[in-house]
């Protein structure tokens, strides 16, 4: 009887010789393999022999993205300092314990260790995103030479301090600060937490847009496609001077207004404020400030299809403060999630599609719309803006609500009489009696788009 020959000897020598090991040594392969894996399964792969041990430890691109979120060391379950009584492998809790300290033990001891392990500085993009993070260990990011932190993601972190933590970025990129540094140059900090829905969601941005039926995993990109309100929690005012000091520094996943009420717009001085102030619904239309964080990302004027301050388009530059030609960094928002390959800043801000550098003489001018949007704040929106229809009407076509309406002989204009909607109910007749077509928005809706076709809800 004739003895089976192995399989392996039909083989070519390169699929035999080509082991795990093999395929893991090349640094390219293992580089943008790793991003895919946990850190639990990246330590139990360098636990497998001393050869996988040294090319995980020893190849930088391995710990390049660090996600921290689902580490159980990393967790912080205690509610309040005075329930403590814990204690942690690299914090011990005594009489000189600071609430720092206490806060953020779980994330120091890890670094600690990574440190040791000269780890933490191959570490570039780095997720914090709901662990309890300090704005003083954010501090000790920025300034401290041993993290080489580029991308910072932070979203939904507990016992963050914001006041504190906008004075450490404004610290950090003050004037005098050392050459090259702060090394950091993206923050997410306002965006909601990314969902645990895999590397799909992180795909599904860098890949071309597709015409097909977005999947539960495919959502519409920020800023870019994504229409109105970008944020779902309220970001305090006082974060506009923050950006303002980094602008050109670091870049957020938010940009400033650009609305011709601000110095920073590019139409400032191109409108007559003190008629928009006039023509104001309300009071607080005349306290705009200086600088503003924006929260909407808006497409063209209802009217015009465009803005007195001109689109936000990838890949252009404009003058900042009408003073220098402004870079990418500050002018264009961080996309979530962050980069999965890459540490670099352009590509955490490149939208769906688009290349890395300037589209200006890469993309023809059909597609020019593919990658634009209009920045906004809410006090620039108010009384102009549809929260339904996400409908909105500039500065220069519309005044605001209380603006006259006159004809082409400087006369009323019979045309734009109060009217009635013959569908409202008896008790909306006193609303509807008011409204005129001179008022595009009222209650947050539009009267002349398609939120004019349904009834208004009582008490609007």
């Amino acid at each position: 009887m004739t003895r089976a020959e192995p399989l392996t000897d039909a083989l070519p020598i390169e699929i035999q010789h080509g082991t795990l090991l093999h395929l893991l040594a090349n640094s390219l392969i293992l580089g943008n393999t790793a991003p895919y894996l946990s850190c639990f399964d990246l330590l139990n792969l360098a636990a497998a022999s001393r050869t996988l041990r040294f090319l995980v430890y020893h190849t930088p691109l391995v710990f390049r993205r660090l996600d921290l979120r689902h580490v159980r060391n990393a967790q912080f379950d205690v509610v309040g300092i005075d329930r403590g009584g814990e204690t942690w492998r690299n914090t011990q809790l005594d009489e000189a314990l600071t609430e720092d300290d206490f806060y953020s033990g779980p994330l120091r001891g890890i670094f600690h260790h990574l440190r040791r392990a000269d780890i933490l500085r191959d570490v570039q993009v780095l997720s914090l995103d709901g662990l309890s993070v300090t704005a003083e260990l954010v501090h000790d990011i920025l300034v401290d030479p041993s993290y080489s932190v580029r991308i910072l993601s932070i979203r939904g972190a507990k016992n963050l301090n914001e006041r504190k933590l906008r004075g450490a970025l404004q610290y950090a990129c003050r004037e005098s600060r050392p050459k090259g540094m702060p090394r950091l140059r993206g923050l997410y900090v306002f965006g909601p937490k990314d969902a645990d829905s895999g590397t799909g969601a992180v795909e599904d941005r860098l890949a071309v847009k597709k015409m097909a039926p977005l999947s539960p995993f495919q959502q519409p990109e920020p800023w870019y496609a994504l229409r109105g309100s970008q944020f779902p929690l309220r970001i305090s005012p006082e974060w506009a001077s923050t950006l303002v000091a980094c602008d050109g520094i670091i870049a957020f996943d938010t940009v400033l207004c650009t609305g011709p009420r601000h110095v920073n717009s590019p139409a400032w001085g191109s409108v007559n404020i003190d008629s928009l102030n006039a023509a104001a619904g309300s009071p607080a239309a005349s306290a705009i400030p200086h600088f503003a964080v924006a929260k909407h990302s808006l497409g063209g004027c209802a009217s015009c299809g465009a803005a007195p301050e001109g689109w936000t388009v990838w890949g252009e530059s404009v003058s900042s403060m009408q003073l220098e030609p402004r870079t990418g960094v500050g002018r264009f928002p961080l996309l979530a999630p962050p980069p999965m390959h890459s540490a670099n800043l352009e590509a955490a801000m490149c939208p769906a599609g688009q290349p890395l550098k300037s589209r200006i003489h890469s993309v023809s001018p059909g597609k020019a719309t593919e990658a634009r949007f209009i920045p906004r704040c809410l006090d620039c929106l108010r009384d102009r803006y549809c929260n339904g229809c996400h409908v909105w009407w500039c500065e220069s076509c519309y005044v605001g609500p209380q603006a006259p309406v006159l004809g082409s002989y400087g006369e009323m204009d019979p045309d734009l009489e109060p009217v009635s909607d013959p569908s409202f109910r008896a008790d909306d007749a006193s609303l509807a009696n008011e409204a005129r077509p001179s008022c595009r928005v009222r209650a947050g809706f539009c009267w002349d788009g398609p939120c004019s076709r349904t009834p208004f809800p009582v008490g609007l």
